[in-house]
């Protein structure tokens, strides 16, 4: 039985610059402050930047892992709180998800989730509303 305060593993995912390659082929978003230092920096970034959307995406995982897959997905928000950094290294940059369970009704769990990098909160206000099992 799922009650409020439940929490769902955690989940660490280390991106690094081909993770940020891989991601711009299959989506189509080939901006350069995903790839290029120069061209971020130029822009007043502190380097370049993972894909937002793909952090997002990754950070559904907790919650999608836990529920056995996206089926029961209704809703997911966030709000991108700070960008990840994405150095140049073979070792790239880790993000660390946590999910606790928020909110349950008759027909809905709700879920927050804590999404940072650096030690830095890098979504704000996410949660994703599932249908029960």
């Amino acid at each position: 039985m799922t009650a409020v305060g439940d929490t769902l593993p955690a989940l660490t995912v280390t991106l690094t610059r081909a993770d940020l390659v891989r991601y711009a082929g299959a989506s189509g978003d080939f901006n350069p402050i995903h790839w290029s230092d120069r061209f971020a920096t130029a822009l007043g970034m502190p380097g370049v930047l993972a894909h937002g959307m793909l952090t997002m995406g990754l950070a559904l995982r907790v919650v999608t892992d836990w529920a056995g897959g996206p089926e029961r997905v209704r809703s997911y928000q966030t709000r991108f709180a700070r960008p990840v950094v994405v150095p140049d290294t073979d070792e790239g940059v880790e993000v660390t998800i946590t999910g606790t369970v928020t909110a349950v009704t008759d027909d809905a769990i709700t879920v927050g989730l804590d999404v940072l990098s650096g030690g830095d909160k890098i979504l704000a206000a996410a949660r994703a509303e599932l249908a029960h099992a």
